[in-house]
């Protein structure tokens, strides 16, 4: 058994143990009930409940979860579309996100794959001051992909 003070006592029979705790007025918490002989801890319940609350609240506050935007191109795509489908892509990795570029291919382009190619590889240069490549230019039927992540994963001020 463990008093309210944190100090161990040794092997305590049980209806001793429960004496103690309603002596100070708190509880008896079975803390390891695997061990032998089992381990208890005499504390405020309510008190040690609304803690965990707090410290589960407070990591799930701290903890960031990416998102994998896409940003879909053509191999004809005009350049005021790229501008401004490129202004989205840095909006998205401002915020943290990655963004997955993605360039498809219909009918007749598909024999002109080099054109994607360079457009994706633009792309990619034009975001180099806010992005790193995490997944080279990959084709996949009709498609051809590369994943893109963010420098920094500092959010921007709202």
């Amino acid at each position: 058994m463990i008093d309210e003070e944190g100090k161990q006592v040794g092997i305590v029979n049980t209806n001793e143990a429960l004496r103690r705790a309603e002596e100070h007025n708190l509880d008896l918490v079975e803390i390891a009930p695997q061990a032998v002989p089992p381990v208890c801890k005499i504390i405020n319940y309510g008190k040690f409940v609304y803690d965990q609350q707090k410290k589960e609240k407070l990591q799930k506050k701290n903890q960031h979860v990416t998102v994998l935007k896409e940003i879909r191109l053509h191999p004809n795509t005009d350049t005021h579309d790229f501008e401004f489908k490129l202004r989205h892509a840095i909006g998205f990795l401002e915020d943290g996100n990655k963004v997955k570029v993605s360039v498809f291919f219909k009918g007749r382009e598909m024999a002109y794959k080099e054109h994607g190619q360079h457009l994706l590889e633009r792309f990619i240069e034009r975001l180099e001051e806010y992005a790193k490549l995490e997944q080279n230019i990959k084709s996949e039927g009709r498609t051809m992909h590369a994943i893109v992540s963010p420098k920094k994963t500092k959010k921007k001020q709202k």
